[in-house]
């Protein structure tokens, strides 16, 4: 992890700051917790404090919500990402992809289907 992840995910915030930041009330940010959606730490009092990332994943969920998406979509997207950010794609999974799509659009050729004059001359 690099110094700028490390500094991003440090506690710092108490729910009151983040509350201003967000335009979120006490409830909602509880409530996206709960959800799974943040996780932010506690202090030896149980208070929460939140990181830089915990912050910008809030302001995430309330844009997707001002776009219509539920919470179980937003989640859904989440799972997702974390699955692509445990097994990326590597050159040779972008290759097969790339391939596939090519043969379904019909912009792949075989020598073969030249010769068969599918295309019109120009």
């Amino acid at each position: 992890m690099s110094e700028k992840e490390i500094r991003r995910s440090m506690p710092l915030f108490p729910i009151g700051p983040v509350m201003k930041l967000t335009d979120l009330t006490a409830r909602q940010i509880r409530y996206y917790e709960d959800q799974g959606l943040i996780s932010p730490a506690r202090n030896q009092g149980n208070h929460r404090h939140y990181s830089l990332q915990d912050i910008d994943t809030l302001l995430e969920i309330k844009d997707y919500l001002n776009d219509g998406l539920n919470i179980a979509g937003i989640k859904k997207m989440y799972q997702i990402q974390d699955q692509e950010k445990k097994n990326p794609l590597t050159d040779e999974d972008v290759r097969k992809i790339l391939r596939k799509e090519m043969q379904q659009a019909g912009r792949f050729v075989k020598g073969d289907d030249l010769s068969k004059n599918q295309y019109p001359k120009l």
